[in-house]
């Protein structure tokens, strides 16, 4: 007798009630509110759904979060951009492959808070208060290279031999196998890096906030409720910025399900 699997949502409601409950149980067991303080690390639920909802600081979210979402957005397509390019760049001269997976790696090993310190110096922080900040626009965009040029680079070389040996009998050459033969060989693999791009790219711009002097954004607005000790607000500007991330990559995994439909068709 087949065993009958618990649908999506119903996996994620359990998650999130479980999660929830264990917040809770933590926040007044090991983490209660400090002797002499009114000072919580960790408040409970009802805590940060108090300082949202029934405190209404949910109402001025999107300004907070406006210039982190553009800063991410333009990072993300920089980065994204930058990386295919490099893939590109590998199957038409292949001796640079070795070099050009040198550089993602680095980009990815670098300590980002030192690369983030250093860019604050090099590039500066935002003219305007309510601008992006190009220290995070740069870290968004850093983060995103090495998980795009990595995924690119192997989802060209899936491209099927016979294929290619077609396009070169009839005259074509690298340019040409790449966007008629390899290009679609290696969509799922580069949908798939974007996809998980779009939530680091938006964690690089918070750091780069966070980092950088603005008086704007998610970065500024944790350092302020941080010096005022204010842990709902904290937590809640967090829980924010989760849902964000999440939301954003369901788009894109969605965008993904839609131009690769015989990808998706596979898994089930």
């Amino acid at each position: 007798m087949a065993r009958r699997r618990i649908p999506g949502w119903a996996a994620g409601l359990i998650g999130g009630v479980a999660l929830i409950l264990l917040w809770w149980l933590f926040s007044i067991t090991a983490f209660q509110q400090r002797e002499g303080t009114t000072f919580t690390p960790v408040p409970s639920p009802y805590a940060v759904f108090d300082w949202l909802i029934l405190q209404g600081n949910i109402a001025g979210a999107w300004n907070v979060f406006q210039p982190t979402v553009t800063a991410a957005g333009i990072g993300y397509l920089w980065g994204n951009g930058i990386a295919l390019l490099l893939s590109a760049i590998v199957l038409v001269l292949p001796r640079l492959e070795t070099l050009i997976t040198q550089i993602a790696v680095v980009t990815y090993c670098l300590p980002i808070v030192a690369v983030g310190g250093i860019s604050i110096v090099v590039i500066g922080g935002a003219r305007n208060p309510g601008d992006p900040s190009p220290t995070a626009i740069f870290l968004s965009a850093l983060v995103c290279v090495f998980t795009t040029v990595v995924s690119s680079i192997l989802g060209f070389k899936s491209a099927d031999k016979a294929s290619l040996d077609v396009v070169r009998v009839y005259g074509g050459g690298a340019w040409t196998q790449l966007y008629k033969v390899r290009l679609i060989a290696a969509l799922p693999s580069i949908l798939n890096a974007l996809q998980i791009a779009v939530p680091t790219a938006f964690l690089g711009a918070v750091l780069g906030e966070y980092l950088g002097s603005i008086t704007a954004g998610v970065g500024p607005t944790l350092i302020r409720l941080q010096g005022q000790l204010d842990s709902a607000g904290v937590w809640s500007v967090f829980l924010l910025s989760a849902v964000f991330a999440l939301v954003a990559y369901g788009l894109v995994g969605l965008l993904v399900r839609m131009v690769t439909p015989w990808v998706s068709g596979k898994a089930h």
